[in-house]
Order: C-alpha cells, then structure tokens, then sequence
C-alpha cells in the first residue's frame, strides 16, 4: 500500500511537471504528447528492468537489498554508515526507501526511473528548444525519434550508478545553459554525479570549463578565471578519482596499466559477450565502443535493439566531415559543447578499458546521446543554411523579376 502511496503522487508530478515545463519552453501540444508518451514508455522501462533482473540477475537489487559484498559495514549499521562514494553512495540513497520505509524492488527501480527519466526531459526540452530544425533519416524524424532509444531507457531505468549519473549529467547541462542563474542547480548535479561516479564527476567538470571558455559570450578575463576555478577544482579532485579508479595517482601510464588488467579480466572466456580488445588496433577499439554490437554481436535481444541503435549512431557520424563547419561549432548550444566535450575523453578513455559488448553498452549511455545529438545538430544546422541560401536566391530573382515588370511598364 505504502508503494502506492509513493508512486501515484510522484507520477502524477511528472505529468503536470511535463506540462509547465513545454509551457515554459513553447513546445507544442505534439512536442508535449511527446513528453508524456516517453513518461510511460520509461515506467515500463522500469517494469521490464525488474523483470530482466529477477531473471538474469544483476548488481541493482544488491543495492536495494544492501547486499554488495564490497560494501560490507561492521559493527553498527546506520544510514550514515553506508555513506561514500560510487557504491557506497547508491547504497546510501537506498537505505531510507528500502530498509526504512520497506519499499519494494519494484518500486525503487520506479523510483529510480523517474530520476532518469527527468534526466531525459531536460535534454528533450534543450533540443526543442535550442536546435535550430529536424531531420529525417527514411522519413523518420529524428527528434524526437532518438528520445525513444531502447538504451536510453533501459540503463536509466532502474536502481543503480546508471540511472543516477545520466540523471546528473543531463541536470548538469541543463543548468550550464543557462549556468548565470542556474549554477547551484549545477553544484547539486555535479555532487550527484561525481558521488556515483567520480570520474565521470571530473570529466564533466573539465568539459564544461572547456564550453564556457570555447565560447564567445565571456570577456577574456572570465574565461581566465574560469580556466583557474576548473583547474583547481580538477586538481582537488585528483586523489578521490585515483582511489576510485584504484592506482596510486592519474598519469598516463597508471591509466594505461588499469586499462591492460581490465581488458584482461572482461576478456575471459566466463563473459559471454567478451571481446578480446588487447589485439585491437586504437581505430578499432574506438569503434568498438562506439557502434559495438552490431547485429553480428547481438547475443540477445537487449545486444539486438542496441544493434539497430548503433546503426545510426554509424551512419550519423559519417556526415560529421560534411557538415563540420567553425561556424556550426560557434553556434552550438552550450550544453551540446560541454557534452561533447564530457563524450571525447570519456570514449577514449573507455575504449582501452571496456571489452565486454554488455558493460560497453552500459556504460556509454551516459555520455553516448551528446554524440548523437552533435551529429544531429551539425546536420540540421547545415540543412538550415541551405535552405536560407536557396530562400536568399528565390527572393534575388523575384525582386529582379519584379524590377524588369517595372522597367517595362515605365517604358510603356
């Protein structure tokens, strides 16, 4: 009952929260529809997660549970016991609706998929707002097509770092649009992201510092103290990344060791979808983690949907090179710079770390949508400046038409 109780008020949030919010950013009744019908779809997401979970297992319900064995408390256990970072702090989070309040499974993935799905929304209403027209790939449009990804969806959907750091970064972004009067709501974001995972937590940090400094709205002198702020903030975050990360300190060749023994260790032959990356080229472990599994890898019907997804991911990304332009680069929203940004050290950094298709699919879900949507706008913003070329000499040639009509009737 309790569960009920919990959710149909939170639910019922969303929907009016969906309203104010395409009202306050001008989205059409369709673009809000939208909205509400990408609501449903991530409940059922949820629903699924539970289902795919109780079957196949996973990590999510030793969070909930409080059942990690790598965050096992002696002594007495209290809420603040469990209290720290990666692990620790999804542990945390869980604590209050689990073992006080008694919550269901079901219900913290619930939970937890509203979170993603308000992750969702922010970069729904940014790309409404901010991209400057649509594209159709076969006469599908891809906004807001790419908003019903199955990956999206399914890694956002329930209890775990996932739902959390999507949820972050898209709150991040959403607040760095606008970070004038939206900078404590990126502070909150940024806690929560660099809790779940602190590396990400940097790299965001990092990209974001490089947008604002990339862009031509700050003076010379802001973006000096910018770049001081980020840098001392990187550095003050060094040692707790290097401890999550688990090496002594971040330099290249400690990365390049942990990335030698994870490889090795996913690259066993216990892990179903293992690829053996150590005896990848550089060029082939990017694509790996970028358009891997193909339907060649799909080893069930989770690989399968990610396959199709990949597909377009590929296909997108061989239209960078055509429609890359300084003045694209210029005009891009700040929070699609920043994301960039925040993908291209991640996907490097990844690709020489990850070898199993499954946590490949996972992880590159937080950072993975900013890719497609650089793509995206490099396209739609090209297509607009076609389009205004071609009105530019319409409108040319009728006022010269118009001014022969004259000429005539004059001479007339």
């Amino acid at each position: 009952m309790l569960d009920i109780l919990v959710i149909i008020p939170l639910l019922i949030a969303l929907v009016n929260t969906n309203s104010s919010m395409a009202r306050k950013f001008g989205l059409s009744r369709k673009l809000e529809l939208h909205l509400h019908y990408l609501l449903a779809y991530h409940l059922f997401f949820s629903i699924f997660f539970t289902w795919y979970i109780l079957n196949y297992g996973g990590d999510s319900q030793g969070y909930w549970r409080l059942g990690m064995e790598q965050a096992v408390i002696k002594g007495e256990v209290t809420w603040m016991s469990y209290f720290g970072d990666s692990t620790w702090f999804i542990l945390w989070l869980c604590y209050v609706p689990s073992k006080i309040l008694g919550l269901s499974y079901i219900t913290g993935n619930i939970l937890f998929g509203f979170l993603g799905f308000i992750g969702i929304r922010y970069i729904y209403v940014l790309v409404a707002e901010l991209f400057p027209m649509n594209h159709e790939i076969l006469g599908i449009p891809l906004f807001p097509t790419v908003f019903y990804f199955l990956n999206l969806h399914f890694w956002t959907a329930g209890v775990g770092k996932d739902a959390i750091s999507f949820w972050g970064i898209a709150w991040f972004l959403f607040a760095l649009q606008k970070y004038q009067s939206r900078w404590w709501q990126g502070l909150i974001a940024l806690f929560f992201v660099y809790m779940a995972r602190p590396h990400m937590g940097q790299a965001l940090l990092g990209g974001a510092a490089m947008a604002i400094m990339l862009g031509s709205e700050l003076k010379i002198h802001f973006k000096v103290l910018m770049g001081a702020a980020a840098a001392v903030g990187t550095y003050l975050l060094l040692d707790s990344t290097a401890a999550f990360l688990k090496v002594e300190e971040l330099s290249l060749e400690s990365l390049a060791q942990l990335s030698e023994t994870t490889a090795g260790n996913l690259s066993r032959g216990r892990v179903g979808s293992a690829v053996d990356i150590s005896s990848y080229s550089l060029p082939m472990r990017l694509f790996t983690y970028m358009f891997r599994p193909l339907f060649i890898d799909a080893h069930n019907f989770v690989a399968l949907f990610s396959s199709v997804e990949n597909l377009v991911y590929l296909w997108l990304s061989f239209f960078i090179y055509r429609n890359w332009t300084p003045e694209a680069l210029r005009d891009m929203p700040l929070f699609l710079k920043a994301g960039i940004l925040t993908f291209i050290p991640v996907a490097l950094a990844f690709m020489n770390a990850l070898s199993n298709l499954g946590v490949v699919m996972r992880m590159k879900n937080m950072t993975m949508i900013y890719f497609l949507l650089f793509c995206f706008f490099l396209i739609a913003y090209n297509k607009k400046l076609r389009i205004a070329r071609v009105q530019e000499k319409l409108r040319y040639y009728k006022e010269r038409e118009e001014l022969i009509r004259k000429k005539k009737e004059a001479q007339v």
